[in-house]
């Protein structure tokens, strides 16, 4: 004669199965948290990094005008003397 699982042995595997999906659902959500934490972190970066190309260029810009008001002040003196 076969047996059947008892009652007990079903609920037992029912509680294990609902902990096992808990535990799954909480893992997920750590893990989406630890992904949107590291993508804030390096729009951060990324953002700090666009500000400070900027203003390289910006100074780069610059410094290309004073040498060429300077080039343009030189060739000036050289053509009134």
């Amino acid at each position: 004669m076969a047996t059947t699982p008892s009652k007990d042995h079903k609920r037992r595997e029912r509680e294990l199965k609902k902990m096992y999906k808990r535990q799954a659902r909480e893992e997920a959500r750590a893990a989406k948290k630890l992904a949107d934490e590291l993508a804030a972190v390096e729009a951060a970066k990324k953002a700090a990094e666009e500000k400070q190309a900027q203003a390289d260029a910006e100074f780069e810009a610059e410094f290309a005008a004073e040498l060429k008001a300077e080039a343009e002040a030189e060739a000036a003196k050289k053509g009134t003397d």
